[in-house]
């Protein structure tokens, strides 16, 4: 019951991620969470988001920003990288990460979603059949209901912790 919730990786860092082997893998599409998966909640693009976006662009990705959050705070952020973005998206719902990748021309096969919650980001990336990767908050501070859904992931981290052991014995 609770792999839907399992990401396909678990990370620490936007920044670790090794883009360059999942373009060679032929993955063409990211749909990037912001708030906390990025930057820390509420931020504008930092010089390490600039540059991120800038090196997925060089590579050939086109990416999407998906947010739960309303426009202003969305465009704030995207107006430092210049890509395409959904605001208000309804996480965990999947019509939104559907409608990412027709609009950046991509499918289940060849895109990537990166975000740091579980029950908005991966589940929903999940039900949409993305490749998932969950990277761990960037900053501590966050509004009450993210916090207490931080609660409930410990748990769910715990479970997906063990099958990832128990698939390496294997």
């Amino acid at each position: 019951m609770l792999r839907r919730f399992y990401p396909r990786e678990y990370i620490d860092s936007t920044y670790e991620i090794d883009f360059d082997v999942f373009y060679a893998k032929g993955y063409r599409g990211i749909i990037f969470d912001i708030d906390n998966t990025l930057v820390p909640h509420g931020a504008p693009a930092d010089e390490r988001a600039k540059r991120l976006f800038a090196h997925l662009k060089e590579l050939g990705y086109t990416c999407m920003l998906l947010s739960n959050n309303k426009e202003p705070r969305v465009k704030m952020f995207n107006d430092e990288v210049q890509v395409s973005y959904i605001f208000k998206a309804g996480k965990p719902a999947s019509r939104n990460y559907l409608k990412s990748m027709e609009l950046m021309g991509t499918d289940r096969s060849n895109t990537l979603f990166v975000g740091d919650q579980i029950f908005t980001d991966v589940y929903g990336a999940n039900r949409a059949g993305i490749y998932t990767i969950l990277v761990k908050p960037i900053h501590p501070k966050e509004e009450i209901q993210i916090v207490l859904k931080r609660y409930l992931e410990r748990i769910v981290l715990f479970f997906y912790r063990r099958s990832r052991k128990k698939e390496h014995i294997k």
